[in-house]
């Protein structure tokens, strides 16, 4: 078998077929719903990938379950030919730590293809909240706890379980409100319904607009278009969080049909349009390859077992 396609470079020959790859579309999970900068940058990946492999990537998406959804998918019913894909993310990783019956190793049972890129997180309140620092939110929070909200994407992502941590840091405690992405918060926040979103940019426009107010950022440098806003390090914390996500598939993918994925998703996340967009959203460079992915993902699994072990999450 020989894969090869226009621009791309010709791969080593597989032994388990005889067809080119891909010669179908392939399918990709998305465990949250559409829109947002996550969802552009895909979207115009898979624009590039179709230009240069004849074959569209079909995307997906699949809100819900702490966006776990796209995981339990690829370990119980994909076929690791390459055809079926999805986007990882450190709730993945963090999963098998939360439950008494975790359905997967989250090394093991997938397979690395590339890290991409990761969120760009914040706090934001109503123009028109009293809070008009972070700080000013800690002190509300102290003053009167579990009266205050804040929204996530879910219970448990990376998001979540930082403003946990910083709670803990600041003794003070707000009331956490998980939706199933990030947009819903900047619905309920708009509609008065919580207090504070701390969670990806959806909230981006608003901020724009005058309708929300940045507290801080989680990214490891201020935003160049948000720049009173400060970071997380500069408030005193000493951390950053962008909660890196990436593509895999399942286990036991072929090393010839991953090399070959890999330096396709690679030129298109370098396709100038790609690079535009990752520009507007400000979103962080975080890529690795298959090996250095893969090495991340077992770092990343001993930080989230103690992690989750010392803040007593559970999801049972």
């Amino acid at each position: 078998m020989r894969i090869s396609r226009r621009s791309l470079p010709l791969l080593a020959t597989p032994a388990f077929a005889q067809a080119r790859f891909p010669n179908r579309p392939i399918r990709f999970l998305i465990p949250w719903p559409p829109g947002g900068s996550l969802d552009a940058l895909h979207r115009r990946m898979f624009e590039v990938f179709q230009q240069d492999t004849g074959q569209p990537v079909l995307i997906e998406n699949m809100p819900g379950a702490r966006g776990t959804r796209g995981a339990t998918f690829l370990v119980q019913q994909g076929r690791p030919d390459g055809y079926t894909l999805a986007h990882h993310h450190l709730s993945i990783i963090r999963h098998p730590f939360l439950t008494r019956q975790p359905t997967w190793d989250p090394v093991a049972d997938f397979t690395y293809i590339m890290q991409i890129t990761g969120f760009v997180f914040g706090t934001v309140v109503r123009s028109d909240s009293p809070y008009r620092t972070w700080a000013d939110l800690m002190a509300a929070a102290r003053q009167k706890p579990g009266e205050l909200t804040y929204s996530t994407s879910g219970i448990a992502t990376s998001n979540h379980i930082a403003m946990e941590l910083l709670l803990e840091r600041e003794r003070a405690n707000m009331t956490h409100i998980p939706f199933r992405g990030s947009q819903e918060g900047v619905t309920a926040l708009l509609g008065r319904q919580i207090t504070a979103i701390s969670d990806s940019s959806s909230w981006r426009e608003q901020v724009l607009a005058g309708q929300f107010r940045l507290l801080s950022v989680w990214t490891p440098t201020r935003l160049p278009s948000f720049p009173d806003a400060p970071t997380l390090r500069e408030l005193g914390y000493g951390m950053s969080v962008t909660s890196p996500y990436g593509i895999t598939g399942p286990r036991g993918m072929e090393p010839e049909v991953v090399d070959f994925l890999h330096r396709a998703f690679r030129k298109a996340l370098l396709d100038e349009g790609s690079q535009r967009i990752m520009a507007q959203w400000e979103m962080p460079n975080e890529y690795l390859g298959p090996q250095a992915y893969a090495e991340f993902a077992r770092e990343r699994a001993v930080f989230e077992r103690e992690t989750v072990a010392r803040l007593g999450l559970s999801i049972d």
